[in-house]
């Protein structure tokens, strides 16, 4: 079920605390909001991607290091190392710098925030304790993404791959 909010702004809205309310916060476009939230999600991954790579296509020393000795995967109470530690590592680091970049441009967004989802989901296992303060916001960004599209600033739009019509006058 969507809910059409640009319709409310056409009608006159009764209750006062919702004509008061969209008169202090209408000006705001959602595209704006979209905007700011694919942006603020992508820019952690993108930053942990760089870190990956010493150069074009060559996946750092210390990365796959890390994924063979030390990451672990937290499940019912055991710790499991990767498997394939090196091929897991290319994919997780060639996945942080893809998915924030569609992401920041908006292109193919729902599949890019999906993708980001998987990888929190990863990375909750690996470090169970960061749920709070980074997976469970990096999590909630990601599914707001995925409801509610890229907005009007995106590459989707301009192509139409986000179901987006001038008949359904969505933000």
């Amino acid at each position: 079920m969507s809910i059409d909010y640009a319709s409310s702004v056409e009608r006159p809205l009764a209750n006062p605390i919702a004509r008061f309310t969209l008169a202090l916060f209408g000006f705001v476009p959602a595209s704006l909001a979209l905007l700011v939230l694919r942006l603020t999600l992508a820019m952690p991954f993108y930053k942990s991607g760089l870190t990956r790579w010493d150069g074009w296509f060559n996946l750092s020393f210390g990365t796959k290091a890390l994924f063979a000795d030390e990451y672990r995967l937290h499940v019912f109470g055991q710790e499991i190392p990767f498997p394939q530690p090196e091929l897991v590592a290319t994919m997780a680091s060639t996945a942080e710098i893809v998915l924030p970049i569609l992401l920041g441009f908006g292109f193919l967004t729902r599949y890019a925030a999906l993708g980001l989802i998987g990888m929190t989901a990863v990375i909750q296992l690996t470090y169970p304790d960061g749920w709070q303060n980074f997976h469970l916001p990096w999590a909630t960004m990601a599914l707001a993404i995925m409801a509610l599209g890229p907005g009007a600033i995106s590459i989707d739009r301009l192509l139409g791959l986000d179901g987006w019509s001038p008949a359904r006058k969505a933000g």
